[in-house]
């Protein structure tokens, strides 16, 4: 029967995609001018040629023919026949958006710009068109003299003989063949001489092999991938035919030869049933050949996530273990009496077992590495800092640090912003960076890495670093500083987070117009994280983002306040600590403030922020639970500790309506349901000051 190859389309959105990111980072490796970048550019060219053959499968027409003009370009560039340059590979880069582009519109079924499209196929048919010594000339040196051009191969002789369990996996050489023959004049010549009798047949082993000659200017490379799914599963042999001893080639193409005795995989249904099984084997090969044990787990109805077979075994074996221990509660509670009472404990310890574990490798199941948002930097970097006419190195650490998917998801646009400003505000242009002594190519650095129990990520540049006195004139003007006071340099760095503050003398369509960075705080705050800057003039500025492991489980320390409980995260905390009143004092415009090691502390009273009745009110009956939140310390009076939990997190704003300052809810052991404080939210809504 037919194959319908309609249950696949999804997968080959997600891998068009992501060889869309495997070109997109070549091209950016790419340096014009050397000629010794072959393995980057076959690597380059082998995505281009798998999305050409998958759109092809599927009935993207307009994908097929914009990916086979790339190809091309990039097949000359290979074959140097076209040499690497800027234009090419700027042009190839524009190629690759404008490819993005329209693979989401096939995939959400929606129109593309054609103007777009057609200016961009123009472009690469310029560069195929253009003579090889212009394109030489730019981006290689010139030959030594008397230096002679290397005989180029009129063909291939290729012989072909594959294993008896190479259509066990799908392969059909036939297939194959049919590749072939689009790459030339095709001659093919079977030996027929190892097959068995006919009662020792085997209608699924391949007998056959062949002895072939490609005709034409197809290069080795191109020749050898055609089989490159089949590695392993074959003896291969390729030897160029000379143009001397090349007879002319036949006018028209040998058909080709008949199949193999196999298994048949159901009728033909034109070009595009033949490319839609080749696209299956192929893939089927391939995940063979690699040892490739990923699964796809459904997301949403627009979103997957890969996930190593490992942790689904692993999730599969603790319910097994989940299943046995409920039996055992089953089997007690059918006969119980307080003899049993310690089997029955145990049997509880046992399942809190199982359930933490469980719920510690379902939360690996969303574990992601950032290095899907870090991708998308380089070219950023690339495009922005070529606008900007400033040289800038992009420096990438800890990408394979993992992130709940959620929490990756929320990041991608805050980490947009604090690079653009990098880019435009933090380092200086290359002449201006050689007169201060520095190197003219400015570094930013984009680190990740795990400390005490959260994810940081820090963006680092050694540009000119924040204008304290700038920023402090801007604060007074706007009314958010008060004049005559002190201020630290934090306090005075947090004020670009604030929003339509800039002190940017020139607007650009890269940033500069005090909108952005107050996105990015917020956004930060939104995923439970918290953000950090640290300047020096002239050095640079570094600004560290915290984050949690994930969204939907916290490890928080329960306090109750009068009848209520509530959760602060483990995180924030510092230490309890119980008050002394002749250690506290009132402060004008500040509130009540708790000398704590020597530091002013300020005080914050959840029963009147949140208006709990019968709560305790002598601080000295009470407990000062120290919190810190974007290097900001407060204490908040509670009534006492309850112990520490973890909760799962439950989103109060789609239930009720957003709070300032909480970060959520969760239903406790006994029913109650408890508020998770957010400590940034307190903060600011309160308007506590060091």
């Amino acid at each position: 029967m037919a194959i319908d190859i309609g249950q696949f389309v999804q997968t080959f959105f997600e891998e068009s995609f992501e060889g869309l990111d495997i070109m997109e980072a070549g091209l950016l490796a790419l340096e014009p001018g050397v000629t010794t970048d072959l393995e980057k550019i076959n690597t380059i060219f082998r995505a281009a040629h798998s999305i050409k053959g998958g759109s092809g499968t599927f009935g993207f027409k307009d994908v097929t023919d914009f990916t086979h003009l790339m190809e091309t370009l990039l097949d000359g560039m290979r074959e140097g026949r076209l040499g690497v340059t800027t234009e090419g590979v700027t042009a190839l880069l524009h190629s690759v958006d404008c490819l993005r582009e329209m693979l989401v519109a096939a995939r959400e079924h929606i129109s593309v710009e054609p103007e777009q499209i057609q200016e961009l196929r123009a472009r690469l048919s310029r560069l195929l068109n253009r003579k090889p010594a212009e394109s030489q000339a730019e981006s290689k040196p010139s030959a030594a003299p008397g230096a002679a051009a290397a005989p180029r191969a009129a063909g291939w002789r290729i012989q072909f003989r594959p294993h008896p369990q190479l259509m066990h996996s799908g392969n059909d050489p036939v297939r194959m063949f049919r590749e072939l023959a689009g790459l030339g004049a095709l001659q093919a010549r079977a030996d027929a001489s190892q097959l068995p009798k006919l009662a020792d047949l085997r209608p699924e082993d391949c007998y056959l092999s062949w002895e072939l000659e490609l005709r034409g200017d197809a290069t080795r490379e191109a020749v050898a991938e055609v089989f490159a799914w089949v590695e392993g599963d074959c003896d291969l042999n390729l030897e160029p035919l000379t143009a001397e001893a090349a007879p002319e080639a036949p006018a028209k193409p040998a058909p080709p030869p008949v199949a193999p005795p196999g298994p048949s995989a159901g009728p033909q249904t034109g070009e595009e049933g033949q490319q839609g099984e080749l696209l299956l084997e192929r893939r089927k090969g391939e995940d063979r050949r690699k040892g490739d044990r990923r699964v796809n787990v459904a997301a949403s109805d627009s979103a997957s996530i890969r996930v190593g077979i490992d942790k689904v075994d692993a999730v599969i074996n603790l319910v097994g273990e989940l299943v046995t221990t409920q039996s055992m509660l089953s089997a007690l509670g059918e006969d119980f009496d307080m003899s049993r009472l310690d089997k029955l404990h145990e049997a509880l310890d046992q399942l809190d077992r199982n359930t933490r574990d469980l719920q510690e490798h379902v939360m690996r199941i969303r574990m992601l590495p950032v290095s899907s948002v870090f991708s998308r930097f380089p070219r950023m970097v690339h495009d922005v800092s070529a606008k900007l006419g400033k040289q800038v190195e992009l420096r990438i650490n800890g990408e394979q640090t993992e992130l709940d998917k959620t929490v990756i998801e929320k990041i991608g646009d805050p980490l947009v912003h604090l690079i653009r400003n990098s880019l435009d505000h933090g380092l200086e242009p290359p002449d201006e960076r050689a007169r201060a002594g520095k190197p003219e190519t400015g570094v930013i650095s984009l680190d990740a890495y795990h400390k005490s129990g959260s994810i940081f990520i820090e963006v680092d540049d050694d540009g000119r670093g924040l204008n304290r006195e700038a920023l402090l004139r801007k604060g007074l003007q706007e009314g958010l500083l008060r004049p005559g006071e002190e201020y630290s340099d934090e306090q005075i760095y947090d004020l670009i987070f604030h929003p339509g503050l800039s002190t940017a003398k020139q607007l650009s369509d890269v940033s500069g117009r005090g909108v952005g960075m107050d996105v990015v705080r917020s956004n930060i705050h939104d995923v439970g994280g918290s953000i950090q800057i640290a300047s020096r003039p002239g050095q640079g500025t570094r600004i560290t983002i915290s984050l949690p492991l994930t969204l939907a489980i916290l490890d928080g320390q329960l306090v109750s306040v009068g009848e209520d409980c509530y959760i602060i995260p483990l995180l924030s905390i510092i230490e309890s600590v119980q008050v002394r009143v002749d250690a506290v004092n009132r402060v004008a415009g500040k509130g009540e403030v708790f000398r704590f090691r020597g530091q002013p502390l300020p005080i914050l009273r959840l029963y009147e922020l949140f208006g709990t009745e019968g709560a305790v009110s002598d601080l000295e009956k009470g407990l000062l639970v120290v919190v810190e939140a974007d290097g900001r310390q407060v204490g908040l009076f509670v009534d006492d500790l309850e112990g520490q939990q973890q909760v799962s997190i439950k989103s109060l704003e789609k239930n009720f309506r957003r709070v300032s300052g909480v970060a959520g809810a969760t239903i406790l052991g006994d029913g109650r349901v408890g508020l998770i404080l957010d400590i940034s939210g307190l903060i600011r809504v309160n308007n506590v000051a060091l």
